[in-house]
């Protein structure tokens, strides 16, 4: 794949680049920022925050995807065809926008602000997700994927999608439970591991102090805005890890802003990824590949217009490369 700076389709919205610290400006304490890398992802340009050399997994999550935001008049800046999946879980969720998905269980749904689509692969499931034809003009929103421990992975798939998710007031900031539980609140999901996640959004000189599980390792990842944590300034579009430990992450926002926080049970399974798979040895990773060109396993997404996407190349040692997800 070709990497590209900045996405072909439309321009990245005004008043939303990142605010990036002063040169030299100290990382808040306990936390351990990690940078994205730019991929190109069927011409829409993306930020790969997980997995990364410095760190692969946060909990079970062991994918993280930011795409937009951006304003378009045409065109599908999000077009992802027919792909497989064994292993994991997605997860879509948008800030702004639409995104279309179709699979081979005949599932259609719309994942739109507010709502979550979640995919479960099991032994193997097939996608597709598509800016679709009525839209707002505007796409921003995140991808991830949650792995599956040896008891699930290859269970049958499926899909969910959930409308809507709790909303919790937490001193100057709403946060928007998306799977788990946070502030009292419980987000319904079909999840296997002990985990969580929320969108946090602050108004100006806004301030929250967030409750933490001792036991979960957690990545904080701001959006937009210019946002502090106990007080150090925090870039936007970094991944920022913390070891399990604390029980209370401080957050206060100088402009308005919003930003995901992932948490899980560290996750002691070791896991191999390649392309579309979560795996444990390459003999799975060559299966799985020889039964997506050959037609088996994962079934046909109807619904999509247009050819699949053939599987890359297989090398002898899997690596973690750029996933289309």
């Amino acid at each position: 794949m070709t990497l590209q700076p900045v996405p072909p389709f439309g321009r990245r919205a005004p008043g939303v680049n990142p605010v990036a610290r002063p040169l030299g400006a100290p990382v808040p304490s306990g936390l351990h920022p990690q940078t994205p890398v730019v991929v190109d992802l069927g011409g829409l340009a993306v930020r790969r925050l997980l997995p990364r050399r410095q760190r692969r997994l946060v909990g079970p999550w062991c994918f993280f995807d930011l795409f937009g935001p951006l304003r378009f008049a045409a065109g599908k800046p999000l077009d992802v065809p027919p792909h497989p999946h064994i292993g994991l879980q997605t997860v879509t969720w948008l800030l702004e926008g639409e995104a279309l998905h179709n699979d081979s269980l005949g599932s259609r749904a719309t994942a739109v602000p507010g709502a979550l689509n979640l995919m479960t692969s099991g032994r193997g499931i097939a996608h597709a997700e598509e800016t679709p034809p009525a839209h707002s003009g505007r796409l921003h929103g995140v991808q991830l994927w949650i792995a599956l421990p040896d008891a699930q992975r290859d269970g049958p798939p499926a899909f969910d999608h959930y409308a809507s998710r709790p909303v919790v007031a937490a001193g100057g900031a709403q946060v928007t439970v998306i799977l788990g539980s946070l502030l009292g609140a419980h987000a319904e999901g079909r999840t296997f591991s002990p985990l969580v996640a929320a969108e946090i959004a602050c108004a100006a000189g806004g301030e929250t102090r967030l409750p933490l599980d001792p036991g979960f390792e957690h990545a904080l990842v701001p959006l937009s805005g210019d946002w502090r944590a106990d007080g150090g300034a925090l870039d936007v579009e970094t991944l920022y890890f913390l070891e399990p430990g604390p029980r209370e992450l401080r957050l206060t926002a100088a402009a308005p802003g919003r930003a995901l926080l992932l948490g899980g049970a560290p996750f002691d399974q070791k896991i191999l990824m390649w392309w579309n798979f979560v795996a444990r040895t390459t003999a799975e990773i060559e299966a799985a590949r020889e039964d997506w060109e050959l037609g088996r396993r994962f079934g046909a997404v109807a619904a999509y217009d247009g050819p699949r996407l053939p599987a890359p190349r297989f090398t002898a040692r899997p690596v973690p490369a750029n996933p289309v997800s």
